[in-house]
């Protein structure tokens, strides 16, 4: 438990991040290093608190008390241990994750809780840099083989699963690198790809074979995967971009954020784009609508390509300071938060509506847009309009970032027949099988739009059902069951 008066005598404390001015002429990871010693103080705050609820908050079962423990203690190795022993991949949750293990923990219900994720990051920091972090081939192999398809979260997580297991494992990935939206829609700033291509090289040490620029469904007739594999699991993620059918749409300008974020993330990587191709908020005026995490993502990225200006709609109303009364802990607290993008600048805008685009010579100029008011009708949520706060704003770029409505079901879905349940999602049983023999899925193809931790968690669920599937048990850990609770920060 740390430091028994800890949390008494221990204020919470996070790295620093890297002066704005700074960090908005580069593409590196904004946060200062953080003294060891300090972050020992940190691990010491965790409390004897009887009923680790930080459990409750994290999809993985992260065993949190165990590892603040033993940074506190000094005892680093010993602490990744525990850290693998639930998260294949804690340097992405580290940077990644919303913690919604920190809004659940027992010192949160009147103080500041613990610095969870910084612990997780600094855990798995440390034991690259000692060397502790090799490869883990198996020792035996069982002659079975699985195709995964996607190399996201939860795509890594089930292939590097299964392939400790003994299996044979392929994963099929139809953009030209492996990490989908780690790597591609995750801008560097947030992390780094060293971190990925890390990873990725264990795997292929391990034994997982990548095939990148293969798109099932396209290049690959995915009833070939059932004929090839003894076992295929989807994890393609939730890619079907929510779109905004109003007035003015077809208007040039006007992109898709995973049309925008990637080109960022491939020039970052040494790909030669062509300026026509490349889209560029250098000089422009631009307008994102969406106010999560992606959204933030294109501030962010606007702010480092010199934007003329920039400003994020977002049409419920702005959250509170402080939990309120109907959101209690330990549940996930809906309060107003402030990332690195949004403390480089830009304007946040909440109860707001766009009604139309508005263009010339076929190009988007400015965008009309209405203040609304939240209400309640015959138990329904309701925008309603306020009279009087129409407004029009010069746009030069718009960028949608409203989440996502589901799987692409062209090619791979529909090829193999695979049965959706009613929110468009790869339906999927509490094994993770789908409705097509010997085909599972993990992810957001399944969950919905969600959180990279519950895609690792789903990606190690299916690979233990798999397991048993080929080999009638399983010694693979099998991750805390959720039942069918879909909620982002269940």
């Amino acid at each position: 438990m740390g430091k028994p008066t800890g949390f008494m005598e221990i204020s919470r404390e996070l790295p620093t991040r890297r002066p704005v001015a700074e960090r908005l002429h580069d593409y590196r990871e904004v946060y200062n290093p953080f003294p060891i010693l300090k972050l020992q103080e940190q691990g010491g705050r965790c409390m004897d608190c009887g009923i680790p609820f930080c459990h409750q908050g994290c999809p993985l079962g992260n065993l949190i008390p165990d590892w603040n423990d033993l940074v506190y203690r000094d005892q680093w190795h010993a602490a990744i241990d525990r850290l693998h022993a639930t998260n294949n991949f804690p340097e992405f949750t580290g940077t990644l994750c919303p913690a919604p293990c920190e809004t659940s923990c027992v010192l949160g219900i009147n103080d500041d809780p613990v610095t969870i994720k910084q612990i997780e990051q600094s855990i798995v920091d440390r034991a690259w840099s000692e060397g502790w972090i090799v490869p883990e081939p198996p020792k035996v192999k069982t002659g079975k083989t699985v195709a995964v398809v996607g190399s996201g979260p939860a795509g890594l997580a089930a292939a590097q699963q299964l392939c400790r297991a003994g299996h044979d494992v392929t994963v099929f990935e139809r953009a030209d690198r492996i990490g989908g939206l780690l790597r591609y829609g995750i801008p560097d700033f947030k992390m780094e790809k060293w971190r990925l291509d890390r990873r990725i090289d264990q795997m292929m040490a391990e034994g997982v074979v990548f095939k990148p620029g293969v798109s099932v469904g396209v290049d690959l007739d995915p009833k070939e995967l059932l004929d090839q594999f003894d076992a295929v699991c989807l994890c393609g993620g939730s890619t079907q971009a929510r779109d905004l059918p109003i007035e003015g749409r077809d208007l040039d300008g006007i992109h898709f954020a995973m049309d925008y974020l990637p080109l960022q993330n491939k020039r970052g990587a040494g790909d030669d784009i062509p300026d026509e191709s490349f889209l560029s908020a250098e000089g422009k005026h631009v307008i994102i609508i969406g106010g999560g995490d992606t959204g933030a993502d294109c501030l962010g990225t606007s702010h480092r390509q010199k934007c003329a200006s920039v400003y994020q709609f977002e049409i419920v109303p702005r959250p509170p300071q402080d939990r309120m009364p109907a959101n209690p802990w330990p549940q996930w607290s809906n309060v107003f938060r402030v990332s690195s993008a949004h403390e480089e600048g830009g304007v946040r805008e909440y109860s707001i509506n766009t009604r139309q685009f508005i263009g010339e010579n076929g190009r988007v100029t400015a965008l009309e847009t209405v203040n609304v008011e939240l209400k309640t009708e015959n138990g329904r949520a309701t925008f309603v309009e306020i009279p009087g706060t129409e407004k029009v704003h010069k746009a030069d770029l718009v960028l949608l970032a409203m989440g996502f409505v589901g799987p692409e079901r062209k090619g791979l879905l529909d090829g193999l027949g695979v049965e959706l349940d009613r929110m468009g999602n790869v339906k999927a049983d509490a094994d993770k099988r789908t409705s097509v023999d010997k085909v599972f899925t993990a992810g957001d193809m399944t969950r919905g739009q969600s959180l990279i931790v519950w895609a690792i968690a789903e990606g190690r669920h299916a690979a233990h059902a798999i397991d048993v599937y080929l080999m009638g048990h399983s010694n693979l850990p099998k991750p805390l069951d959720h039942g069918n609770d879909r909620r982002p920060f269940a």
